[in-house]
């Protein structure tokens, strides 16, 4: 089943176009799976040991490009992501959607596998999905707060720019709703220095941007850390 996020309905040519976002192992796929792709998704830890031990290559991909590590992830499987990490798999491999283990973990607001994927080794700052953006991004155009603290505190780049020229502070603003979660977020940013008055490409920042939305909370915290008022 493929995932839609509200946050993935993106205004391109002028349309609202929903876009998939990270796509678990449908029940049909994980009754097909075999070997270590099996263990991972029943999160059979001590299986994925003696696998490994017995020569199984850690970067076995399913048919859409999901290591066992990924499919450890997208099922919460702690354990088994750290049996796979210690045998060799790569914590920064992304799958056929160029999803990491650290973004599929922010985009489902998954806290405790985020900490896994990070205590592991998955970098917070890797470029991901075809969006080229990073999880913080993801995390905080879905208004996740705690996901978006915990990248940061991992040293997460606070203000790269994906592919439709927006930082994880812009998605905060265009994706959210203005709600309390998407201000949390846009807070967690600004005090952790997030660029406040880097513009779009069209050259909006994001206080003409909370401005045109109505979001009064978000321009009264962008105004208190540096955002310049142009009116």
């Amino acid at each position: 089943m493929t995932i839609i996020c509200p946050a993935t309905l993106v205004l391109l040519a002028g349309l609202a176009v929903a876009l998939p976002a990270q796509v678990p192992p449908s029940s049909t796929e994980r009754a097909d799976y075999t070997g270590l792709l099996a263990a991972a998704a029943r999160g059979d830890a001590p299986l994925v040991r003696r696998l490994l031990a017995a020569g199984a290559d850690p970067g076995i991909r399913d048919r859409r490009g999901r290591t066992p590590l990924h499919v450890a992830a997208f099922a919460g499987h702690h354990d088994a992501m750290r049996a796979l990490a210690a045998g060799g798999a790569d914590p920064d491999a992304l799958e056929g959607d160029r999803y990491d283990i650290v973004t599929i973990a922010s985009v489902a607001d998954d806290v405790p596998t985020l900490e896994v994927a990070l205590a592991i080794g998955c970098r917070p700052g890797n470029v991901t999905s075809r969006w080229e953006g990073t999880a913080l991004i993801a995390a905080s155009h879905l208004g996740h707060a705690e996901a978006v603290r915990m990248l940061i505190r991992a040293g997460a780049p606070l203000d790269h720019v994906n592919n439709l020229g927006w930082t994880a502070l812009i998605e905060s603003i265009v994706l959210g709703d203005g709600g309390p979660r998407h201000l949390e977020t846009l807070t967690a940013l600004a005090e952790a220095g997030a660029e406040v008055n880097l513009a779009d490409r069209d050259g909006r920042t994001p206080l003409v941007l909370a401005r045109a939305r109505g979001y009064r909370e978000m321009v009264a915290v962008l105004l208190g850390h540096g955002a310049v008022d142009g009116r």
